[in-house]
């Protein structure tokens, strides 16, 4: 994922790279919504062991298309691999995100998911204490001092942890709080994906051209917010209908954070030192989904997903209202650093678009890195 988003800024300078966010947002938004889809079609109609069979087409149908068409730059001078970083990285995300992962399950204070979760962290302190002594890190940790990327990155932490926790707790609600099949679940949660795609297009067009990421980004995250405080009022006899137009606008909110984020984070960023920023990008969020969806499973499992009605077992809503709720908390941690964000620095993604597109500039035109 860092190296095909490295490409793509490469080949898109700055002024050009709002249409390309506009773009790279759709499988980004088609994956978790398209996913429960399929997913819920396969095991409800077929077996559940075709959610493995059905990716090795796509896989295949994704490595001859690379072959044939992607064309093949290598850098510079690239450096040689950070063996020590490699190792420290790996090592300290892996445990980590093992610990977030089984806390909701296991408990926080069970003995392998506390000493996984301590031992990542210890992990990645030293490695940020190693990779900041290198002249050329794995991990080039010194790209934070860029004050815009910086920012974005600060909003897209807690924001992308509330949207694709949000998404795994919507297709838990729908099957264990509402009762419906794993394929209702899935065509329930798709038009979320509808509203990422068709709000990325006026994010493109209209938005991001005239307001700047800042603005946007703020408004779409006022939107997110609004939603999941909305999903909280979720009850057995609300429409359905009523859900998904509510997850339509969540999609909606979130194409304004997205496609802002992706167009303004790397406006600063020299074309050398995209490859790096996109994986600190990449990698950030990666850690932000899998906090998001260990804060909002945690939420659940300490209220209680069930309740006892006379003799028998309920779903407990309360519980999923509850994580609705802290997930548009952590929106408003986001809107906190979308609103350090600066549309000055950011000034050569905001370009008005007249007509129909003209040739592209040269990636070369882009701006070096900007002061602190």
């Amino acid at each position: 994922t860092p190296v095909g988003m490295a490409m793509l800024y490469r080949a898109f300078p700055p002024a050009e790279r709002v249409r390309a966010s506009s773009i790279l947002v759709v499988p980004t938004a088609m994956a978790p919504a398209l996913g429960p889809v399929l997913g819920g079609l396969l095991v409800t109609e077929v077996s559940w062991r075709w959610v493995f069979f059905i990716n090795l087409p796509i896989g295949l149908i994704a490595v001859v298309f690379g072959t044939l068409f992607v064309d093949n730059t290598p850098l510079e001078n690239p450096g040689r691999l950070d063996l020590t970083g490699f190792a420290l990285a790996g090592g300290g995300l892996g445990l980590l995100m093992y610990g977030l992962s089984e806390g909701p399950v296991k408990g926080w204070g069970s003995t392998d998911v506390l000493g996984t979760t301590l031992a990542g962290a210890g992990l990645l302190v030293t490695m940020v204490v190693v990779e900041l002594r290198r002249s050329q890190p794995l991990v080039d940790l010194r790209l934070y001092q860029d004050r815009l990327f910086r920012s974005v990155n600060l909003m897209m932490f807690p924001g992308i942890a509330a949207f694709l926790g949000t998404l795994y707790l919507v297709a838990l609600f729908f099957q264990d709080g509402l009762g419906l099949s794993a394929l209702g679940s899935g065509l329930s949660t798709f038009p979320e994906a509808l509203g990422v795609m068709g709000g990325a297009q006026i994010v493109t067009r209209f938005l991001y051209p005239n307001l700047g990421p800042r603005r946007v980004m703020l408004a779409g995250l006022g939107v997110l917010a609004a939603s999941m405080a909305t999903m909280s009022l979720v009850g057995f006899g609300t429409s359905l209908w009523l859900v998904r137009l509510v997850l339509f606008v969540l999609g909606l909110g979130m194409s304004g954070m997205m496609v802002s984020s992706q167009a303004a984070a790397f406006a600063t960023i020299t074309p050398a030192s995209t490859g790096r920023a996109s994986t600190l990008f990449n990698a950030q969020r990666q850690l932000g989904s899998a906090l998001g969806v260990a804060i909002l499973t945690t939420v659940v499992a300490a209220v209680g997903p069930f309740e006892r009605v006379g003799r028998h077992l309920a779903p407990n809503l309360s519980a999923y209202h509850a994580a609705f709720l802290t997930a548009a908390g952590l929106v408003l941690l986001a809107a906190l650093a979308a609103s350090t964000v600066s549309d000055e620095l950011a000034a050569a993604t905001i370009v008005k678009r007249r007509g129909r597109a003209g040739p592209l500039p040269q990636a070369a035109d882009a701006p070096v890195a900007s002061p602190v």
